[in-house]
């Protein structure tokens, strides 16, 4: 895996993030490819993504994600990016280009696109859900106390807006989005976003523990047991999600084909 990512010059936000499903996604030809450079313009205290200045955009780099998933042979496939504020559309056609190039590659693969909030931009939404991945992925990462601490240039009730406006825009899409715990959230406050997700039309949700990336980044205030993680995923199934996937290690991509095979 990782001579086939250098050998295309590709990213993925696995290594990136430093995610702790990495071996296991990696040894099992699983990816989740990082598009438009590695550089965040966001400056959020919970991601291992370099922020700054970003570089200038690779045009050639849909065409090699989608050799990467030819080559691969995969059967879903999980597109994501750093946030390009400084882009007119946020990079939403960059979105578009790689959702084609795969379409002709891997025309049997499926694709879930995991986007920025685009600024609330309704004509980059828009772009990305005419290219018509099965499944568009935006993370409201943490409640909305909390987004002042640790998301000091998001706004929840956009993320949240986001959601609602792809299933609007496309009801055949599905949508999902991922939070952590361990940041210090409380209960109450938890459930509260499940029930604004499903208000959203969210279909599918995520819930794994903060980790933190370093020791610069915002600090782990709790480690939530496997017991609650059970508990938050029966309370969420219960307000009408599709797929829930609830567990210490969980990431927002991890396993990312199961939750189509779970809402067939």
């Amino acid at each position: 895996m990782q001579t086939l990512l250098n050998d295309l010059n590709l990213n993925t936000v696995c290594q990136q993030a430093s995610c702790p499903n990495i071996g296991e996604c990696f040894s099992g030809g699983e990816a989740t490819f990082l598009i438009m450079g590695k550089v965040c313009t966001r400056n959020c205290k919970f991601c291992g993504v370099k922020k700054g200045e970003p570089g200038e955009i690779d045009l050639g780099e849909p065409e090699r994600v989608a050799e990467a998933v030819k080559r691969l042979n995969l059967r879903h496939v999980v597109i994501t990016s750093v946030t390009r504020d400084d882009l007119p559309l946020g990079g939403a056609e960059i979105f578009v280009r790689t959702v084609s190039s795969i379409r002709k590659k891997a025309a049997t693969t499926t694709i879930e696109a995991l986007i920025p909030d685009f600024q609330l931009n309704y004509e980059a939404i828009k772009v990305v859900v005419d290219a018509k991945p099965e499944i568009i992925n935006h993370n409201v990462e943490t409640v909305p106390s909390l987004y002042d601490s640790i998301r000091p240039m998001a706004i929840y009730r956009r993320s949240l807006e986001v959601l609602r406006i792809v299933k609007k825009m496309d009801s055949r899409i599905f949508t999902k989005s991922g939070l952590m715990l361990g940041l210090g959230e409380r209960e109450d406050e938890v459930l509260e976003v499940f029930y604004g997700l499903r208000q959203a039309g969210c279909d599918f949700l995520s819930i794994g523990q903060y980790l933190s990336p370093s020791l610069s980044h915002f600090p782990v205030k709790e480690y939530i047991s496997p017991e609650k993680f059970i508990y938050y995923k029966k309370r969420a199934m219960r307000l009408g999600f599709l797929h829930v996937k609830s567990a210490p290690y969980v990431r927002s991509s991890y396993l990312a084909s199961e939750y189509l095979e779970k809402s067939r």
